[in-house]
């Protein structure tokens, strides 16, 4: 995700850009508080390119702003045909948001397909602009329109704009020496160039993104800059478009400091750099690409500056077996993947457990089972995570809630593993990892310490008064054993994924001590220090929402809607899922009803009944998309009202 570095307090200024424009033109300006634009077209025609453009520029203007990206799993899907659309949503406005927005107030259509494919989504009265170009009878005809939409007042109810992006491209683009499918490429450009300027964003960082993407192809880079302006003057002369809109900066959404727009992912990746320079240790990963995680390898590959070193492994099981080994021998050591790859995992996730080696597996949630849907988002590997081994395997387990959150999650997983010497599962997903909103970048004061010490010589004494060093002699307070970088003198000791002995590390077929070791490594799992659970109970509700992961966002704006129509309703949500807060129970006996939103069938809802007897209901979704924080606050309604 390309971004602009910027401070939404110092961009007030640039809202006199609107008032500069009212004196200078025709065309009325009006005011929004919030905006949601869909662009969709076919996977090739750049729809994620050209929402990442629009995005990067808002935020450097200063709104908050919500992403929703939305691609086939396919390379190239078929052209012109549905599963083959290929969209980018994103919501921003004047104030705090959390959601990608429910409904788009604008819809971009390169083709029937999009327009088809999405068309339902769209409020009446809402702004629907086509490409006309593309609706020729046969593309009509692939995704089953009976006649054309444009002609056949089905969209009488809309606000239609047809223009032909095509041929208006082509046009502009005359004077470059490009073939007519080689300018047709740019027909994206021209539709931001157009939305652009109907919501007054910044042009200048689209034009230097494009002049240094296509640096060693000046022409490409001019032409598409062509077709930009273009796309932005045909809105400032042609009468089809007589309004132009301004959302202000969310100038009070946001404390001081400075701020950039952030994917889950790339956070994600920010917050291991972060943590293995607080940790001033090396960072290693050990990876295999998989849709929705392989962003994180490849922003991780670009910082060997900071001591980061990447390998893409042949499979998944080479993947963490390197990062396992990179933890023995001393380093920050992290595995990235999705649902499938933690399966093919696991074998070696017990191992980390018995070995009690710091190790981050990262997953980023996509749609399953098997390969299931590899675009789409999903949160059901809680119970993989937690339970997804042989034998008592536990494992903690941190959940960030949104893209921002990732760099703090990410730090937080660190944090237990690195002090509690145990692999850690980082629980993000799809929707989280390709979706962005406004980041503060911390001050390193911020950061917490991660430093951590190594053994150094013997740490037991035998009866005969011989000093040695016993690899799994506890501390007494956080129960992890010695952390002993191979090589140094006298800390020899043996590795394997046999029964340890306690102390010795020797391999032991006690039954005692296997019970022992069982039922220590899950002590010190459930002794891990994390914070309470908090909970936003301004009005003394009866009901309480239950949430964990990327559910946050849809869920607050859910509680926020009936909070605001007079309902009283908590919320409460959880980052740690193995252990849970202390005071968690505590929280969930204080309730009448506790409702759990999920996507999944109610995995975290069966742990909840299971540990605290308490009789949580479930409100499920598996369709691939985040909540919508209308479908929320009407299901929440229900559940208050019953």
């Amino acid at each position: 995700m390309t971004s602009q570095v910027s401070s939404p307090a110092e961009q007030a200024d640039e809202a006199v850009v609107g008032e500069q424009r009212k004196a200078a033109g025709a065309k009325d300006v009006r005011r929004l508080d919030r905006v949601i634009i869909r662009f969709a077209g076919d996977s090739g025609d750049g729809m994620q390119l050209t929402g990442d453009r629009f995005t990067s520029e808002t935020a450097s203007f200063g709104n908050d702003l919500s992403t929703l990206p939305n691609f086939p799993a396919e390379i190239r899907a078929p052209a012109g045909t549905l599963p083959g659309v290929s969209s980018f949503q994103l919501h921003f406005a004047d104030h705090d948001i959390l959601t990608p927005g429910d409904a788009p107030n604008v819809l971009v259509a390169m083709n029937p397909a999009a327009l088809k494919a999405n068309i339902a989504d769209m409020p009446r009265g809402a702004e629907i602009i086509v490409n006309t170009d593309e609706f020729t009878k046969r593309a009509l005809q692939k995704v089953g329109y009976g006649s054309n939409p444009l002609e056949d007042g089905s969209l009488d109810g809309y606000h239609l704009h047809p223009v032909p992006l095509t041929t208006l491209t082509v046009e502009a683009l005359k004077e470059f020496d490009l073939t007519r499918k080689e300018a047709e490429r740019s027909k994206n450009m021209f539709a931001l160039g157009l939305l652009s300027w109907m919501y007054h964003r910044p042009t200048e960082g689209t034009e230097k993104f494009l002049t240094s993407k296509f640096a060693k192809k000046p022409d490409i880079a001019a032409a598409n800059i062509a077709a930009f302006r273009a796309g932005w003057n045909f809105g400032e002369t042609t009468e089809d478009f007589a309004v132009s809109y301004e959302v202000a900066p969310a100038v009070k959404a946001f404390p001081p400091g400075t701020y950039r727009n952030i994917s889950g992912n790339l956070a994600l990746a920010y917050g291991l750099v972060a943590a293995s320079r607080q940790a001033d240790l090396p960072l290693f990963l050990g990876s295999y690409p998989i849709t929705p995680a392989s962003d994180i390898l490849h922003e991780l590959s670009r910082h060997k500056n900071f001591g980061v070193r990447t390998f893409q492994a042949e499979d998944e099981i080479a993947g963490i077996g390197a990062a396992l080994g990179a933890a023995f021998g001393g380093s920050l050591a992290v595995t990235t993947t999705s649902g499938p790859g933690v399966a093919l995992k696991s074998e070696t996730i017990g191992l980390a457990v018995s070995l009690e080696l710091p190790l981050l597996i990262v997953d980023i949630q996509r749609g399953g089972p098997s390969t299931g849907l590899p675009t789409k988002t999903e949160q059901a590997d809680l119970l993989q995570a937690m339970y997804g081994r042989n034998g008592e395997a536990p494992v903690p387990v941190v959940a960030p809630r949104t893209p921002a959150d990732c760099f703090d999650a990410a730090l937080e997983a660190a944090r237990i593993a690195l002090t509690y010497r145990t692999p850690v599962f980082l629980l993000s997903d799809g929707y989280l990892a390709n979706g962005s909103e406004p980041w503060r970048v911390p001050d390193l004061e911020e950061l917490p310490d991660l430093r951590v010490r190594f053994a150094q010589g013997p740490n037991h004494t035998l009866d005969d008064g011989t000093e040695v060093f016993w690899p799994y002699k506890r501390d007494p307070r956080t129960l992890a054993r010695p952390w002993a970088i191979p090589g140094t003198p006298g800390l020899e000791h043996r590795i394997g994924g046999i029964e340890k002995q306690d102390g010795t590390g020797n391999i032991s077929y006690d039954p005692a001590n296997h019970d022992f070791m069982v039922r220590t490594r899950q002590a010190k799992v459930d002794g891990i220090e994390v914070p309470d659970v908090e909970v936003d109970d301004p009005h003394g509700a009866r009901t309480l929402v239950l949430g964990w992961g990327s559910t946050y966002g849809p869920i607050t704006a859910a509680v926020r809607r009936l909070r605001a129509a007079g309902e009283s309703v908590a919320q409460a949500h959880l980052r740690h899922l193995n252990p849970f807060p202390r005071n968690l129970g505590e929280v969930l006996r204080g309730y009448d009803k506790v409702v759990v939103p999920e996507m999944n069938l109610g995995q975290l809802a069966t742990l909840i009944r299971a540990k605290y007897l308490v009789d949580a209901t479930s409100y499920n979704q598996v369709n691939g998309m985040p909540f919508k924080a209308e479908q929320l606050a009407t299901a929440l309604k229900e559940a208050i009202d019953d």
